[in-house]
């Protein structure tokens, strides 16, 4: 093992997290935005090979591998902790950075993780992280959707462990590369990275759980779970048919819900799944086109989706306020946060010379390359409709829509860096997306900006822009509620167990109470038998002491005769 494996830049994060815990002023600010930079450092520091080898129950176990794949995502890891980091720094919660660092570095870990076991064990520690981000917001829904939100991964945890254990008893190897879901045990792998993608039928805890959070703690959720079961999944299963209706599913889903919302952080929730949908159907097509394509949408997805949540959560920091209905006319005293917010819509709608651009029109010429031209038509319809959702919706209705009267200042200079920060990153990246196609797993010979790509992707979002405002009278807001899957675990399934608790009361009267009072009595005899005033408490003459020993002698003798 070489030396730099020693700096691994997962577990150096997840310290620092811990160490900025009991750090207070300065030194706690100098280190949360120190301490990501030399994650980054790290990642780059380290040689393509396998690193950190440690034995677990007779297994070889690696920590770090090392790849084109596994640098991408540990980059784009650190550069979130970063961003994050900054846009957080006055956050009055001493928990949620600390603990969003663990997450970030167990995220790191999971993506340089050269085998299963190694894989689960920060798969887990990233669902402790994402938790304690979620507490810190200290609401009581916050509470109560962090307990639904780690019990869902519990269970998905279970599953993946399950699956894990299967294979290791079949092939007797921890492994972890590409394979197909043709076994029990690899069929509950999948489905423990899916249920962290956010696919169905549990894609509704992501929608649950990421709004209650502070309004940066969504900034460092939407960043991590997700993206690490996208990296997964390209490592695991690349060309598992299987991914594609799955994905698609996740990407109509997730646009039909997020224009039924009115909360403007679930809109964004909403649009996480849709996106990564994009990204699951990309590793089911499973050509290097397409992986390529996943990654780097995994990659730009999580700076513009952060950007998004930035500018969200600097709206909800000065106003209060979530709700559409409730917002308005912003952009005269937030300029900065509504421009950043455009961008990050921009990016989210593959604008041209924007970062989303560059990246999902990947997936979708490997359809076109494939052949495969229903897979091609529904992502085309489906990017008009992530451009109604996101690139129109969310910031016309909180910044641009009818004036709400209110007028907030612009967030502190730390949260406007951060936003400007990414907004960069989004344009740079879509103006010369060479640097990032460079770090892509497979060598990458396609060139984005042609006419055809240009045209045509312009001629979708200014047909979608105009249905937008055809249509707006029935896309405006109101006070209601959707219903999601989530309804069956939090309010159906209570229902029908409240009659279950009901019988089991009514059994427990009828026979259990009977049977305990039963024992009880015999108890009381027992212990009335042995008292002072007794048969076994009380003095016995020696008469009667001589007969009872004569007595067992004489069993004894009978029963021992042959």
């Amino acid at each position: 093992m070489t030396a730099s494996a020693f700096l691994h830049p997962g577990l150096w994060l997840a310290a620092a997290g811990v160490a900025a815990f009991f750090l207070r002023g300065r030194a706690r600010q100098a280190l949360l935005l120190a301490a990501p930079l030399a994650a980054l450092a790290f990642v780059w520091m380290i040689p393509e090979g396998l690193h950190g080898r440690w034995e677990f129950l007779g297994f070889d176990a690696t920590l770090a591998r090392v790849d084109r794949l596994s640098r991408l995502f540990a980059t784009i890891f650190a550069i979130m902790a970063f961003a994050g980091a900054l846009f957080a720094m006055r956050q009055a919660s001493r928990l949620e950075v600390p603990a969003a660092f663990v997450y970030a570095g167990s995220a790191i870990g999971a993506a340089l993780a050269g085998d299963l076991l190694t894989l689960f064990i920060f798969w887990e520690l990233m669902a402790v992280g994402s938790t304690l981000v979620l507490w810190s917001a200290a609401g009581p829904k916050a509470f109560a959707a962090s307990r639904r939100y780690v019990a869902v991964h519990l269970f998905g945890g279970m599953l993946l462990m399950a699956g894990i254990a299967g294979h290791v008893a079949g092939t007797g190897s921890i492994a972890f590369d590409a394979m197909l879901p043709d076994t029990v045990a690899k069929a509950l792998i999948l489905a423990g990275f899916l249920l962290n993608a956010g696919a169905p039928p549990v894609s509704a805890w992501l929608p649950d759980a990421y709004p209650e959070a502070s309004w940066s703690g969504m900034v460092f959720l939407s960043a991590f779970t997700t993206k690490t079961a996208v990296y997964v999944l390209i490592r695991g299963f690349p060309g598992a048919e299987i991914l594609v209706p799955v994905g698609l599913f996740m990407v109509f889903y997730g646009i039909v819900y997020a224009i039924l919302e009115n909360d403007m952080r679930r809109i964004l929730a909403y649009s996480i799944v849709n996106q990564v949908g994009f990204m699951v159907t990309g590793v089911g097509i499973g050509t290097e086109m397409a992986l390529n394509g996943a990654a780097a949408h995994a990659f730009t997805h999580i700076i513009y989706k952060a950007l998004l949540l930035m500018s969200a959560g600097a709206v909800l920091m000065q106003t209060g306020k979530r709700k559409c209905t409730d917002l308005g006319g912003l952009f005269r005293t937030m300029p900065v946060t509504a421009a950043c917010g455009i961008v990050g819509a921009l990016a989210i709608s593959s604008f041209p010379l924007t970062s989303g651009f560059v990246s999902k029109s990947m997936i979708s010429q490997a359809a076109a390359d494939g052949h495969l031209l229903a897979v091609w038509l529904a992502l085309a319809a489906a990017s008009a409709g992530v451009f109604l959702h996101a690139g129109i919706k969310f910031p016309w209705f909180v910044f641009f829509q009818k004036d709400s009267g209110l007028r907030p200042a612009e967030p502190p200079a730390s949260m406007r860096a951060a936003m400007l920060l990414l907004a960069f990153l989004c344009i740079a990246m879509g103006v010369a997306p060479e640097p990032l196609y460079a770090m892509l797993p497979h060598p990458v010979s396609y060139v984005p900006y042609t006419g055809g790509h240009v045209v045509g992707m312009l001629q979708l979002l200014l047909f979608s822009g105009l249905a937008f405002f055809l249509l707006l009278p029935m896309l405006r807001r109101t006070l209601t509620i959707t219903l999601d899957s989530d309804w069956l675990y939090r309010r159906a399934a209570p229902r029908l167990i409240a009659p279950l608790g009901a019988a089991i009361a009514a059994g427990r009267r009828a026979v259990v109470t009977p049977v305990l009072g039963a024992l009880a009595g015999l108890a009381n005899g027992a212990g009335r038998f042995g008292s002072p005033r007794g048969a076994f408490g009380a003095t016995w003459t020696t008469r009667a002491t001589v007969m009872l020993v004569l007595a067992l002698m004489a069993g004894v003798l009978l029963f021992s005769y042959r």
